[in-house]
């Protein structure tokens, strides 16, 4: 089956309307920040941030299918010296419209640069977080599968009898682990810290992520051939690796200048896809 890619130029309040219901596997985007973008996006101020967003994700629990997730990447802001809650007060409010807050991941930007202001540090981080429709969704956890590391040469080395049998939490989770499951392994599960660089190549777009973090989530909740969706697409990062990941893509941006260069960019990959279809199709 041939990839596709479908870009949607507009409000994604009103372009998320024409996708049919139940149709997304994934959907992975960064919108504005509060109060940034003021040139592109407008600047949505934080105090008015979540009546902004919840039509949006209103119209994303439509389109995500029952077993599809939805990452959302977005950041607190300081405001007369304090955090914002508006990430907290979207969260809140997104359980009420029938999310479920399943995860939050975090984007640890491992090359942010120094600096300090009165009262904090610079951040070198960003909230990663996963909602879905149902408590049970697809997800391929050996796909994002790192290096045991070099913990497991001392750690595994002499085990204790409790280390041989599942150990119950201290804490009564009902959680257990045994540590001589990992003998002889290479591979395990990763954490929920990100550690990724920040895309500073990319000379279209202000606020571009790099590829690895939507690549990253296609790998854990999608397959090929599913359907991955941005609604603030950006440069379209996230359509382009979709599609370079045998995915297919739908992106949606205000910005016209971003979906004709997101539109450019995809058509020789698009055509090269097809010609790779047509090729391997039976006579």
């Amino acid at each position: 089956m041939a990839i596709s890619a479908n870009i949607l130029n507009g409000d994604s309040k009103e372009q998320l309307k024409l996708l049919p219901d139940n149709c997304v596997d994934l959907i992975v985007t960064s919108p504005p920040y509060a109060d940034q973008r003021k040139n592109t996006y407008g600047g949505i101020s934080h105090d008015k941030y979540v009546e902004w967003f919840l039509p949006i994700s209103e119209q994303l629990l439509r389109v995500l299918k029952p077993t599809g997730t939805f990452i959302l990447n977005i950041k607190e802001k300081v405001v007369d010296g304090e955090r914002s809650t508006y990430v907290i007060e979207l969260i809140l409010e997104m359980r009420k419209q029938g999310w479920l807050w399943t995860e939050e991941f975090i984007w640890h930007k491992k090359n942010s640069y120094p600096g300090k202001w009165p009262n904090r540090f610079r951040d070198a981080w960003e909230r990663l977080l996963q909602f879905n429709k149902n408590k049970s969704f697809s997800m391929y956890q050996d796909e994002v599968m790192v290096p045991i590391g070099d913990w497991a040469n001392s750690r595994l080395k002499n085990l204790s009898e409790t280390d041989k049998t599942r150990d119950n939490s201290r804490v009564g989770s009902g959680f257990g682990k045994n540590i001589s499951n990992w003998l002889n392994r290479t591979k395990a599960y990763p954490t929920n810290v990100l550690h990724l660089a920040t895309e500073c190549s990319n000379k279209n777009h202000s606020a571009a992520f790099p590829e690895e973090l939507p690549e990253w989530f296609i790998k854990l909740f999608t397959k090929e051939n599913d359907v991955v969706l941005d609604p603030f697409m950006g440069s379209g990062t996230t359509v382009f690796v979709a599609n370079r990941m045998n995915r297919n893509a739908i992106g949606i941006d205000i910005v016209p200048e971003y979906c004709e260069m997101v539109r450019n960019k995809l058509q020789p990959r698009l055509l090269e896809e097809k010609g790779n279809y047509e090729a391997g199709k039976p006579e």
